[in-house]
């Protein structure tokens, strides 16, 4: 018997069900009756238990309350000071989407207005949070996604009918787990790991390295882009995800799973890559269609929830500590044959913006960890001496009266400076200019994904750092404003390694002065400007126009040894393994330079007395 068919004899007759469909790996049932829609929680309940699938009831249109006379009910009933932005109607789906700036009033106590607001319309509300700065991308994204509400509908439809086709005895009987090294092993950057079973195809990651523009191998001999079933992001560095849509530039319709926030820094940054691409002269591998189609195909997960991407696979994401929605991968394979660990980058640490890396995990057979500071001398400053020399550095320039320069990352570095500047008590101004501060409107549409600490900051007491009247977005016309004022302030702007971008043009008109400081807060690739300066160089080549001048500095260059860093250190990487809920049979190092991989791996063995590999790009593993 299919499970809809099961479905549909589990629910009475008397909930007037007219529709059973799939959504994914989610079963959505459409009802004629209001007081099913009011009251199904308990018959629900009962049948998941026994299908062991998410199940979603939506009021079928025929009794939904007209969308006009909705939004003024809906308006009675929220207080006004949850400040509503808009609502809109996705009628195939029965939603009433309200975007509010605190969404915690929608909900009420309890649940309360939430399920006033549901059984007084006969919609099912939708709460989304508008950011507290405005993101052009945010915004985009979500009219996408309504916009191709019809589309995602059979999408969503066709993947769950893929999904519940049940193994056969002989599959059961004859299955086996690979995976192959498609990029990111025993080096940093290109992130690509393919998961293979019996009956799944399932990549994790799919980056680019942007120094050298080199992308995963995906010529390999076991991919097969008509056969992958999921692409899995853990984050929204371009690393890890700057190539997926590439696959949707080739052929790919299948899903890609990741959490909100990845989705919408995700396309941030690869819109982003194609524009310093096309700046550069170099090879666009894919348009920003395709950036459209990933988002299309997207389907975004919070923390803990568990859901069926393959006939035989199961995910569940949990916290990573490294950037906004960043995710370990948790692939629970066949019933109980296999648990798979894939870390992509995490911390295990205290950070001003996260909690640090989940570990009560069940089980684990098999960890993939990342290396990037996995050699025994890698071993960070403290988070606390690293913050107080951050602002020692600017007190010290802004005594002085100069100005403090910061090259710095658009995404998680910049955010967590502008954590630390703003929970403090400055009456300096903070600049910032590029790509950062979408980045950080970004931020402020998803505080939930934060660390306890900074959530109670924002929604008990008010206080987001990230609204601190002290930072002001520089458009470039004020530019040479800010360079010629006598008026002290720290700057951030982009590129974090000064490879171009406005932090350059800053360099430029503060390098001659003794009084400015240029602080770097981010790793500085060998080769680049930024390395260059950190080495003792006082004078770079910098490019103007057609020509390359050399440009020299006055100004004094410091530097936050790695305390700031979303990776772990050696230690925090080995405490991670002590601290995991259950004991691995098996680490995989990658995501490190060679000689860090290596390294992790034989003190890895030795400590915990598990295999441990070290695979080089194109090698494949057998796990079962």
């Amino acid at each position: 018997m299919s499970i809809l068919k099961e479905l549909r004899e589990r629910i009475p007759k008397n909930a007037e069900i007219s529709q059973v469909k799939f959504e994914g790996s989610e079963l959505v049932l459409y009802t004629k009756s209001r007081s099913f829609f009011k009251n199904f929680e308990k018959t629900v309940k009962e049948v998941v238990r026994e299908l062991k699938k998410r199940i979603e009831i939506r009021p079928d249109l025929s009794i939904t309350m007209d969308m006009e006379k909705t939004k003024k009910k809906i308006r009675e009933i929220v207080p006004e000071s949850a400040g509503i932005v808009e609502i809109y109607f996705e009628p195939d789906l029965g939603k009433v989407i309200i975007e509010v700036q605190k969404p915690g009033l929608v909900i009420g106590k309890g649940g309360e207005t939430y399920r006033r607001i549901k059984n007084e319309t006969y919609w099912l509300p939708k709460i989304e949070r508008a950011p507290s700065i405005k993101s052009d991308i945010v915004v985009a994204v979500r009219k996408l996604l309504h916009s191709e509400i019809d589309y995602r509908k059979k999408f969503l439809n066709r993947i769950g009918q893929k999904i519940n086709v049940p193994q056969s005895e002989e599959e059961k009987r004859n299955e086996w787990i690979r995976i192959s090294a498609l990029g990111g092993f025993r080096q940093v950057g290109r992130i690509c790991v393919l998961v293979q079973t019996s009956c799944s195809n399932v990549m994790l990651d799919c980056g680019v390295d942007v120094g050298s523009n080199s992308y995963p191998y995906l010529d390999a001999p076991e991919f097969d882009i008509e056969k992958l079933d999921a692409v899995v992001a853990t984050h929204a560095h371009l690393d890890h995800v700057g190539y997926i849509p590439y696959l949707y530039e080739n052929g790919y319709v299948g899903p890609l799973y990741c959490t909100a926030p990845t989705r919408d820094l995700m396309v941030l940054l690869c819109l982003d890559y194609i524009d310093v691409c096309q700046k550069e002269g170099k090879p666009v591998p894919y348009s920003k269609k395709s950036v459209e189609k990933a988002v299309k195909h997207s389907i975004v997960l919070d923390y803990g929830e568990v859901l069926d991407i393959t006939r035989n696979m199961r995910l569940t994401f949990q916290p990573a500590g490294h950037l906004l929605g960043s995710s370990l991968v948790h692939l629970h394979i066949g019933e109980g044959l296999h648990n798979i660990l894939y870390t992509g980058d995490m911390m295990f640490g205290p950070t001003r913006l996260f909690e640090p890396a989940f570990t009560d995990f069940k089980r684990i057979e098999t960890i993939i960890l990342e290396s990037t500071y996995g050699s025994s001398d890698d071993i960070k400053p403290s988070r606390r001496d690293s913050e107080q020399k951050l602002l020692d550095v600017i007190e010290k320039t802004i005594k002085r009266g100069g100005k403090v320069l910061i090259p710095s990352f658009a995404v998680g570095r910049a955010q967590e400076i502008m954590a630390i500047l703003g929970s403090g008590n400055f009456d300096f101004p903070v600049y910032m200019e590029g790509m950062l501060w979408d980045a950080t409107a970004i931020h402020t549409a998803y505080p939930e994904y934060f660390s306890k600490y900074l959530q109670k900051s924002i929604f008990h007491y008010g206080k987001n750092p990230f609204l601190s009247k002290n930072f002001h977005r520089v458009a470039p016309r004020e530019r040479n404003n800010i360079i010629d004022s006598a008026e002290p302030c720290v700057i951030i702007a982009t590129s974090g390694m000064l490879i171009g971008g406005p932090a350059i043009e800053y360099l430029k008109g503060l390098a001659h002065d003794k009084k400015n400081t240029l602080l770097f807060v981010g790793y500085q690739a060998e080769g680049t400007p930024g390395r260059r300066l950190q080495k003792g160089w006082r004078e770079i080549p910098i490019r103007g126009g057609v020509r390359t001048k050399a440009l020299k500095l006055e100004m004094e260059v410091d530097t936050i040894e790695g305390g700031l860093s979303g990776h772990s250190d050696r230690r925090q990487l080995m405490s991670y393994i002590h601290k995991l809920g259950c004991k691995p049979e098996r680490v995989i190092t990658n995501h490190g330079e060679s000689k860090k991989c290596v390294e992790l791996a034989r003190d890895i063995h030795k400590s915990f007395r598990c295999e441990t590999l070290s695979p080089k790009n194109l090698e494949a593993i057998r796990l079962k």
